[in-house]
């Protein structure tokens, strides 16, 4: 754990040409690291999300540069191609390229996802690698890369149109103006927002936000930037950071807190930098951006970011691999993988530069598979799996999926979702559910990647999750903020997490005799 870049001896092997693209948003910095993609003979794009794996596969196969088209949840592979555009998470260190990209590199400080961008910076095996993110992460890469003897040029760059921080807030909602969006942190508030912007009668509005299915988000921010639509307002989160092309006049934040999943914090000076330089996009038809608040008293800490650099990111997220788990259980002779991995994290040392993974989740995970007989690599696949342990529906389709899987060896998704049962929500909280649906559909798309011949129902989960979408833009489209409801989308067995309620879940699963209906 000490010395992680000799978890790589192909990428050892060669003395890597790396060059660091750094600067603001909308500053250029990766569209030229893609041109030199473009112009390769091999290489990989390694993005944070797949929003942006698509964009960049669409863009090169556009230029008749072949490309794949590689994420957790879906692959369309090109015959011939010598490219790939990934989610990063999905990068393959096993093969050699002539250039390789990672993009939004700042995120290698990131308490849950950093180590995925660790190990793409130490393992992709490259001539030229191109890294393209915030100025604040260049002297941390400078110093891992010192260890692997790889030739390191940084080139800065400046944005390309300017930004400009407004001296007065926005005042009433009769001010807001089309190419306007709005940004606050929760989804309630979000359509508590669009409600009240689309009752001046001058605006509807498009919404984006985390929970969204992807598709869904990339349709509304097309009829956002859409001349001809009437969608001229985006009320949004901060998922619009990074990953959607969007024609923004002005940013307007509604408050400078949100909640982190541990508790209400400020935003920090990068978030808002982040968040802020997504209006006046270079080459829109907004050539100049600005950037205020609702309220008067979060002005000046906007002020203060927006002329703050962002704080140096001092350490790198590292995450042990299976094999140095499964060595570690070995040694402790035991296959529970809830303190295998508790364990391993404790006794683990790192060098300074390092930090280990927030694993909350995974160990969450872990103590639910372990009540199933199971090896260790099927534990570590469960915990590895995207699954918002902050969801009640995704964790009850885990543990399904699991118990499944342990007792059958094969999931077929119809044991779990009745397909043909979906509708248009009528209220928030039915919204609210059939998101939680489209997770567990992915979770199960995801499964189906790693252990193929047990969950056999890919292309069934890949509709339903399609027909989620189309259904939750359905919703978009008809309605704003709505009353609570209910409705009942998954069946399933009564084995349930001990941390977990198990009455409030049984108004998503039905039972019959006390056993799974």
């Amino acid at each position: 754990m000490t010395h992680p870049h000799m978890w790589y001896p192909k990428a050892r092997e060669k003395k890597r040409n790396v060059y660091l693209h750094v600067g603001p948003t909308n500053s250029g910095k990766t569209y030229n690291a893609l041109k030199r993609l473009e112009a390769s003979s091999s290489g990989v794009y390694c993005g944070p999300l797949r929003l942006l794996a698509r964009e960049v596969a669409q863009r090169l196969n556009k230029v008749d540069v072949p490309c794949n088209l590689i994420t957790g949840q879906e692959r369309d592979e090109i015959e011939g191609a010598k490219h790939s555009s990934v989610t990063v998470e999905m990068a393959d260190v096993t093969t050699e390229y002539q250039c390789a990209v990672i993009d939004e590199i700042q995120m290698v400080g990131c308490k849950s996802r950093g180590f995925s961008f660790t190990r793409a910076l130490l393992g992709l095996c490259s001539d030229e690698l191109h890294v393209c993110g915030d100025p604040a992460a260049v002297p941390l890469i400078q110093r891992i890369l010192e260890a692997t003897g790889d030739l390191v040029t940084v080139q800065y760059y400046e944005r390309l149109s300017p930004l400009v921080p407004m001296k007065s807030p926005l005042g009433s909602f009769s001010n807001i103006k089309a190419g306007d969006c709005l940004v606050t942190f929760s989804r309630k508030e979000i359509y508590k927002l669009k409600k009240r912007i689309e009752m001046e009668g001058k605006h509807l509005c498009s919404v984006v936000y985390g929970s969204l299915p992807p598709e869904t988000r990339t349709k509304q921010a097309t009829m956002f930037n859409d001349d001809t639509s009437d969608l001229n307002v985006l009320v949004a989160s901060d998922a619009i950071g990074m990953g959607l092309n969007l024609n923004i006049s002005r940013i307007i934040f509604s408050t400078m807190m949100k909640f982190d999943g541990f508790s209400f914090r400020e935003l920090t000076v990068a978030e808002i930098k982040q968040i802020a330089g997504r209006a006046g996009r270079y080459g829109s038809k907004f050539p100049v951006g600005e950037v205020t608040c609702l309220d008067a008293e979060d002005i000046p800490l906007l002020h203060s970011a927006m002329k703050s650099p962002s704080p140096i990111i001092e350490r790198a997220g590292l995450f042990p691999t299976f094999d140095l788990l499964a060595l570690y259980s070995r040694l402790h002779g035991t296959d529970f993988f809830h303190p295998v991995l508790e364990r391993f994290l404790e006794k683990a040392k790192l060098s300074p530069d390092y930090f280990i993974a927030e694993c909350e989740d995974m160990l969450k995970v872990a103590a639910i598979v372990d009540d199933f007989p199971l090896g260790l690599y099927d534990k570590y696949l469960f915990c590895i799996s995207p699954v918002d342990m902050r969801d009640d529906i995704s964790v009850q389709g885990l543990v399904q999926f699991a118990e499944n899987y342990a007792r059958k060896g094969i999931v077929r998704l119809k044991e779990i979702f009745t397909p043909g049962t979906l509708q248009v929500p009528k209220t928030h909280n039915q919204l609210k559910e059939l998101e939680s649906v489209h997770k567990v559909l992915e979770l199960y798309v995801w499964l189906s990647f790693k252990v193929e011949d047990s969950f056999p129902d890919r292309e069934v989960a890949a509709s339903q999750k399609s027909i989620c979408s189309m259904l939750i833009e359905e919703y978009l489209e008809r309605s704003g903020w709505q009353p609570q409801g209910r409705r009942r989308f998954l069946r399933g067995p009564q084995k349930l997490l001990r941390e977990y309620d198990v009455s409030q879940m049984r108004k998503y699963f039905q039972e019959v005799d006390g056993r799974p209906k």
